[in-house]
């Protein structure tokens, strides 16, 4: 999604044009390179007894299909001309300037910009010459993702699918409510009676997972929620609901990638230190900005128990800049060349402290190795580290949850939008 959101973020910046398309059939495509047999069809009499046909081509269902599809496609794309992207295989591209076009594939729906028209009707033509496509026109809905050109930008939002969440769960006719969880709050796998039924609670969580694609708003309390899917209980179920009551208030609420911005990276990294009570870890949270489009975000407990919020902001630090370092590499791909480093905010002096220090002393030689690519990075002039003060750490919302003055300050920065609000309020 990482991909998809700065592959949609670089086109609307640079105005070009952005049309998908559906392959027919995609994994009937494939060709098989080993022995797979399957039983003969149900009215279909062979000659002995017990016989099974070969099969050449994959069909559906089969666990071969979905990777022999993509080495059809990649390989017929490489014979045209296109370039595999080295941070992420399925983007591809071709041509310089004007004549630039850039692939991005999901299975069978693939996103196509550049611009000229004249470049994205060809690669039409040739793709429909050898596998039959469906021409879906200019971007309009795409994996679940609404999109919609306007003059400030490119709005994405999954209201649709939000609605039908809150519709299944019996939620679209609820209060709405200010905040995705209770400021303050502190959940424990322990707390309140197991579901009898878990199930209900891991499929929305799994939906609320998807949701936040485009709702950076609620990636910390569906973060927090997902910790539980082994064993729910009603106290996290009602957590959940109160997530749903928040969606209610702003189904429509999105991310909004406007033109002609700067393509520049700037992150926010922030850490919540020791908050699980169950296991004692930090919370990582960063969000990325590409000029003023917010392209990545995260909200994750750390692998380990950090002795000090020093070492948690310091691995922070370092799970931003690896996602800044293969976002560089990304934009490269997509004709987008850094000339300045790109700027992490962290609030934390001594994180950055240790990250500009050369010297490995007493304070920091029982963090791994592989976090002190902060300090390589710094050095090579690929990151530039700024303080900045807690009030203005964008991150924080990503590793706790605020108050609702706090809340609406920290969605406000994020570059969100709303085009289906209207003026009275509903929905």
């Amino acid at each position: 999604m990482t991909t998809i959101r700065t592959f949609l973020a670089v086109a609307a910046s640079k105005a070009w044009h952005v049309h998908q398309l559906d392959i027919n059939n995609a994994f009937l495509h494939g060709d098989l390179d080993e022995e797979v047999y399957m039983v003969l069809p149900p009215g279909f009499q062979g000659e002995k007894p017990n016989q099974v046909c070969r099969l050449l081509r994959s069909l559906y269902g089969l666990k071969q299909a979905s990777r022999q599809w993509n080495a059809k496609l990649t390989t017929a794309l490489l014979r045209d001309g296109f370039k595999q992207a080295a941070a992420d295989p399925s983007l591809l591209t071709k041509g310089t300037g004007r004549d630039y076009i850039a692939l991005l594939i999901y299975v069978d729906d693939i996103l196509v910009a550049s611009s000229e028209l004249a470049n994205i009707q060809q690669i039409k033509e040739s793709l429909d010459e050898a596998f039959k496509i469906k021409d879906l026109g200019v971007l309009g809905y795409f994996l679940g993702i609404e999109a919609k050109v306007t003059t400030a930008g490119l709005n994405l939002c999954q209201r649709k699918y939000a609605l039908d969440i809150l519709n299944d769960a019996g939620f679209i006719s609820c209060k709405p409510v200010s905040t995705p969880m209770v400021p303050g709050s502190h959940l424990s796998q322990h707390d309140g009676t197991p579901l009898n039924d878990p199930g209900s609670y891991r499929r929305l969580i799994g939906r609320l997972l998807y949701l936040t694609a485009t709702r950076p708003d609620i990636t910390y309390a569906v973060h927090r929620l997902s910790q539980f899917v082994s064993s729910p209980t009603d106290i996290h179920m009602a957590a959940a609901h109160r997530i749903l009551c928040y969606i209610k208030g702003s189904p429509g609420q999105g991310i909004l990638y406007p033109t002609a911005t700067p393509l520049l990276l700037k992150s926010f990294s922030d850490s919540d230190w020791a908050s699980c009570h169950d296991t004692r870890r930090s919370v990582t949270g960063y969000c990325i900005f590409l000029g003023q489009s917010l392209v990545s975000w995260k909200s994750k407990k750390q692998a380990i128990v950090s002795k000090s919020s020093s070492e948690a902001e310091y691995r922070a630090l370092a799970t931003t800049v690896c996602e800044l370092q293969w976002l560089t590499s990304l934009l490269q791909a997509l004709q987008v060349a850094a000339s300045e480093p790109a700027i992490v905010y962290c609030d934390n002096k001594s994180a950055v402290a240790i990250a500009e220090n050369n010297v490995f002393h007493e304070r920091t030689k029982h963090i791994e190795i592989d976090c002190h690519v902060v300090r390589e990075r710094v050095t090579q002039g690929l990151v530039k580290l700024l303080p900045v003060s807690t009030l203005n750490q964008v991150a924080d919302g990503f590793t706790k949850a605020l108050p609702i003055s706090l809340f609406g300050s920290f969605v406000s920065k994020l570059g969100v939008q709303n085009l289906h609000t209207p003026p009275y309020g509903g929905y």
